[in-house]
């Protein structure tokens, strides 16, 4: 079996200077993001001109040409070094987002949105194969806390970014926005060329996705596909139920996302240090599915007093830390040392699941079907969490077989 080596070995103290300067890159990027988030569907109608029709196609299948690309752009990073293949992707992000400031048509705008998703999607997988070569497999989790603890922290000085191009609701704020987001990707790029080289790996056959064949880390992709419907709680669905059936305030909806983005950069670092092996990691992922059954309960409580909306969002989050810190010690855990790459652009197949069929999927159930609806998500989400721990068992027994006839 091959491995992926670093070119030399890396002393402590690199290790450190390359987790910092990973979160500077996550950091410069996700200030862009956090503005982009939060007012490009504004510009996209207001601007550009598109109606929500064409807006919601175009963004659906940027994310599922992005799936489809995430695999053999993660084997790219296998076979070619993932710092090089990340630098790429990361230039190509920015070239996408200064493009849909040029766009004023429905047919350009489908074409930056897949480039965009092709670009974004990739990019994950070959960051996350940078970090498992670069950080022991012991540290990776935590790793990734901090990464995503500094990804919340851009992301919400981004949304306050974005929130004054609301504000303003002119072309030029809201190009401003596209350029700033563009140039963050290029820092991002710059930054990367820091960390050490890793060697690509030097004799997997160049076409050998074996992650498709991999049917035990397909089902734990699954499962935590499932479990990331969460995502579109606090940014659609629960906006909407607050509108339709509660008399709660506008500004809950900021404070729910206050609630979310502060409690990942206090905790989410301090939830991830608990999770060291593949059994704890199917632990928290059963803890999260219970969480985030008792937060869809709390939710469909909220007609009876917005309170119970801040009780919600809290349990949500306490849920989405849980799933994240055992989601990324098992993607990392199961997936052989020598194709990272490819693995962890399969596993993040789910948040682009999550994000194109979430909004339709939880809008019709939720919204539909009121409390019950509630309910039965929630029992979804509890389901699949209980479902983790015999999963990963299956997938460790598996790749366990794997080793003794390699």
């Amino acid at each position: 079996m091959t491995t992926l080596t670093l070119a030399a070995p890396t002393p402590a103290g690199r290790l450190g200077s390359g987790r910092r300067v990973l979160a500077q890159a996550q950091f410069a990027n996700s200030v862009g993001d956090g503005a982009y988030l939060v007012a490009s569907a504004f510009y996209f109608a207001k601007v550009v001109g598109l109606p929500p029709a064409q807006i919601g196609i175009g963004l659906t299948a940027g994310w599922a040409v992005g799936m489809v690309a995430g695999v053999p752009l993660g084997h790219l990073a296998d076979r070619r070094g993932p710092r090089g293949v990340a630098v790429a992707l990361a230039v190509a992000t920015a070239v996408a987002v200064a493009s849909f400031a040029l766009v004023r048509s429905f047919v350009p705008f489908l074409l930056v949105t897949c480039l965009y998703g092709i670009a974004q999607t990739g990019l994950s997988a070959a960051r996350q194969a940078l970090l498992a070569g670069l950080v022991p497999p012991a540290e990776r989790t935590a790793a990734r806390a901090m990464l995503q603890a500094t990804l919340n922290g851009g992301l919400a000085a981004g949304a306050g970014l974005g929130g004054i191009a609301l504000w303003l609701d002119t072309p030029a704020a809201y190009t401003a926005l596209f350029a700033l987001d563009a140039a963050g990707f290029l820092v991002a790029a710059a930054l990367l060329l820091r960390l050490p080289a890793l060697r690509p790996v030097s004799s997997a056959p160049s076409g050998r996705l074996t992650v498709l064949r991999d049917r035990p880390y397909a089902l734990v992709t699954l499962i935590n596909a499932v479990l990331l419907f969460y995502m579109p709680l606090l940014s659609v669905i629960v906006p909407l139920w607050i509108a339709g059936r509660t008399s709660a305030p506008s500004w809950v909806v900021a404070a729910l996302l206050l609630v979310n983005t502060g409690s990942v950069l206090a905790f989410q670092v301090r939830v991830a240090r608990r999770v060291r092996t593949l059994r704890e990691a199917s632990a928290s992922v059963r803890r999260a599915g219970l969480m985030m059954l008792a937060a869809c309960a709390v939710f469909a409580l909220s007609p009876y007093g917005w309170p119970y909306l801040l009780l919600g969002a809290a349990l949500l989050v306490w849920g989405e830390m849980l799933l994240a810190a055992g989601a990324w010690e098992i993607s990392f855990g199961l997936a052989p040392d020598d194709r990272q790459g490819q693995y962890q652009g399969f596993f993040g197949t789910g948040t682009a699941v999550a994000r194109m069929l979430g909004p339709v999927a939880l809008t019709t159930l939720v919204l539909g079907g009121g409390t019950l609806g509630w309910l039965a998500l929630g029992a979804m989400f509890a389901a699949a969490g209980a479902a983790m721990t015999p999963a990963v068992r299956w997938a460790r027994r598996s790749a366990s077989r794997s080793a003794e006839r390699a």
